[in-house]
């Protein structure tokens, strides 16, 4: 399950040293600690607010094209909506977090309808993505990150999986029922 979500994250596209947006110029520390922000932000703008747990963080080194380390790593920060959110209220969810990282300064590049695993994924002007993914079990995933910061000393918050502080594992399923997000019926204004 891990490695589907990881799969998933908020980071894609070429990784390559030089070469265009996915290039950062803050380093990975910077590049973490602005996921964790936006994340904070995003989740604090979901009301009625959701459980959620801290994803296990993923770094990736990204490469010349020829095997050869750039002296970068995509970082991505993720967090797991613990809040049974019902197939009803998805749409209602992905509408909130959009709108909010529209107001944030980031533009929708992809947008998944689909019924079962609907997504969204928007980019800044710096190249800094995020993401929100629903999974194969209703489990709901908010991710964000940046390609190829310049590599640096790395901290990680308190509670991040495979971390000092944090569990070994991640959680994934949600658990938590709401009144409101986990109730059978659409949302209506």
């Amino acid at each position: 399950m891990v490695a589907v979500l990881a799969a998933c994250g908020a980071v894609s596209g070429p990784t390559r040293a030089g070469k265009g947006p996915e290039n950062s110029a803050m380093n990975t520390q910077q590049a973490g600690q602005r996921s964790e922000a936006t994340l904070d932000g995003t989740l604090a703008a979901i009301r009625p607010p959701v459980k959620w747990a801290y994803g296990a963080p993923v770094e990736a080194a990204c490469s010349t094209g020829l095997n050869e380390s750039a002296g970068t790593t995509t970082v991505t920060r993720s967090r797991n909506v613990l809040t049974v959110v019902s197939e009803q209220r998805r749409g209602h969810l992905l509408g909130l977090v959009q709108r909010y990282w529209e107001q944030q300064g980031f533009q929708a590049v992809s947008v998944g309808s689909d019924k079962d695993m609907p997504r969204i994924r928007a980019r800044d002007a710096d190249g800094f993505t995020v993401s929100l993914d629903v999974g194969s079990v209703g489990n709901v995933s908010v991710s964000a990150g940046v390609s190829c910061a310049v590599n640096s000393a790395m901290t990680y918050p308190k509670g991040a999986p495979g971390h000092p502080g944090g569990p070994e594992a991640e959680e994934l399923r949600p658990r938590q029922r709401s009144e409101f997000w986990s109730y059978s019926e659409p949302f209506r204004q």
